[in-house]
């Protein structure tokens, strides 16, 4: 059996080698992420103050004025003007202005724009996306969907995902930090398989490798220890 053994152990450390020098090296750079990239912004109540006597519409006839049955309702001031922010169970906020009485299509993504420019401190921002799904960047462990991608235009690429249901920033990278990132899920979870299938199955495969390996050479350890000379 030992021969067999120091055969497969010798291969099988050689097959899997690289997914360990993948996975060590990544690891090595998610210690330093941790030092260098800020943990998702915490939501944040609205920077502006909101004025009861603006308010001219009751929270009944402004859900009277959307389709379907309210399930959530809140007051967001937006264009400097308070709104009422009708869920249903369509999903995306619905907008009627407290003062006008007027339906806004538009002010949810002026409403997430505001939410941008505020967390950058003022910057002048663009909208480059509307996220329904998760991507490459913005990965399954910032959780909330839709969110809205807002570029700040500057020379370091920062950019922010914006929530309008938790009124929140939910992500803040720029191109510095996204390069660490990307360099992460590349060698660490196999980003550069698209098929997320395949990927879970050769993350398995190459775990259940390294596994064996270590195992076979924790067996080769016992097996090949010096014998004990008879007295």
């Amino acid at each position: 059996m030992k021969p067999w053994i120091r055969k497969a152990h010798r291969w099988l450390g050689l097959i899997f080698s690289l997914t360990l020098l993948m996975s060590s090296g990544s690891g090595v750079l998610h210690t330093v992420m941790t030092r260098t990239q800020a943990p998702p912004p915490a939501a944040r109540p609205g920077n502006s103050l909101i004025d009861p006597a603006s308010i001219k519409l009751t929270a009944p006839d402004a859900m009277a004025k959307l389709p379907g049955e309210a399930t959530a309702i809140n007051l967001r001031m937006i264009a400097g003007q308070p709104h009422y922010q009708i869920f249903t169970a369509k999903g995306k906020p619905g907008y009627v202005n407290a003062v006008t009485g007027a339906v806004d299509p538009a002010a949810d993504e002026i409403y997430a724009g505001e939410i941008a420019s505020a967390f950058l401190g003022g910057t002048p921002v663009k909208k480059t996306d509307y996220l329904t799904a998760f991507n490459r960047e913005y990965i399954g462990i910032f959780r909330l969907l839709p969110v809205y991608r807002f570029d700040a235009g500057d020379g370091d690429g920062n950019r922010v995902y914006v929530s309008t249901v938790t009124g929140s920033v939910t992500r803040h990278t720029d191109d510095g930090k996204q390069f660490e990132a990307d360099i992460f899920t590349l060698f660490h979870k196999f980003g550069f398989i698209k098929n997320k299938d395949i990927r879970d199955w050769s993350l398995t495969l190459v775990t259940g490798g390294t596994f064996a390996v270590s195992l076979l050479g924790v067996a080769l350890f016992f097996m090949t220890r010096p014998r004990k000379r008879k007295g």
